[in-house]
């Protein structure tokens, strides 16, 4: 049995679906088991990192487990929905474990390092009986679905760091080495670093839509005191704000095409356009 936790989340959906599709027993981890759609044969199971009685049931019979968490930055004293993952994994006997991180793992030394070098750490400590394999990915293309409410609603959309470039990447392609790196064990031991294939910026990306679309969208550059002004609304805490500014305007960071998925997957990324395509109907096409 293959335990995916964030079952309901961009990547974690992506891999549901792949692994159902190949014929594996896949179990579904979320908050809301009776909101969620999945496959048939997939067996959904409630699951909160809060709820450490939740986890073991979740994890129980599992061999393997795809751990992720939408816990933020600074929100608590630390990674705690990771740490509690990885001990319910533990507890649990699980012998293989793939974990999503982010592009750069815990390098640096800004809260956002140190957040996720612990998260990381939990899974690769060399006391556990497990083999291990980290996923850190850049910016993911659906990440452009924050625009879908203004697409919908209008031709104007308002977007902050309009030409910072990124390397984006389609959660799906993601998904399907976390399936490779579940179900096999030649990616046992590796932190892959992930991007898509093409470097663009917001501003690309929302023209790349507009032509998917057959519109004319309009770009509205968000000033980055304003986008400052939004974490701070939004809960982030001050210490992350001053991190995730630094990390955008003062590096590039996320920008460079790497290879790790053509050499992993024997193929090219996913494009944007490709992503677009695909998505059409969450911008209302």
């Amino acid at each position: 049995m293959i335990l995916v936790t964030g079952a309901t989340g961009h990547v974690g959906g992506e891999l549901v679906r792949r692994l159902a599709a190949a014929a594996h027993p896949v179990r579904a981890m979320t908050r809301r088991p009776a909101e969620a759609r999945f496959p048939a044969g997939v067996e959904t199971v409630y699951g909160d990192a809060d709820d450490p009685a939740s986890l073991d049931a979740a994890f129980a019979g599992a061999e393997a487990a795809f751990l992720m968490s939408a816990q933020g930055v600074g929100t608590a004293p630390g990674p705690t929905h990771d740490l509690a993952l990885a001990a319910a994994a533990a507890r649990a006997g699980l012998r293989r474990l793939v974990k999503l991180s982010v592009l750069d793992g815990g390098a640096g030394s800004d809260v956002i390092a140190r957040w996720h070098a612990e998260a990381e750490a939990a899974v690769t400590d060399p006391s556990r009986d497990w083999t291990w394999t980290l996923l850190r990915p850049g910016r993911f293309m659906s990440n452009a679905l924050q625009w879908a409410g203004q697409i919908r609603a209008g031709d104007e959309v308002s977007v902050p760091f309009a030409d910072r470039p990124a390397a984006s990447i389609d959660p799906a392609d993601v998904a399907e080495i976390a399936a490779l790196a579940l179900t096999t064990d030649e990616h046992a031991g590796a932190a892959y670093e992930l991007s898509g294939p093409e470097s663009l910026t917001p501003a690309d990306e929302l023209a790349v839509l507009g032509k998917t679309l057959d519109r004319d969208l309009h770009l509205r550059p968000v000033p980055d005191d304003a986008a400052r002004t939004g974490m701070t609304r939004y809960g982030f805490p001050p210490e992350v704000v001053d991190a995730i500014m630094q990390r955008t305007l003062e590096s590039d960071r996320g920008a460079e095409v790497l290879a790790t998925v053509e050499k992993v997957l024997g193929r090219r990324p996913r494009t944007f356009t490709e992503w677009a395509g695909a998505h059409v109907s969450a911008f209302g096409g």
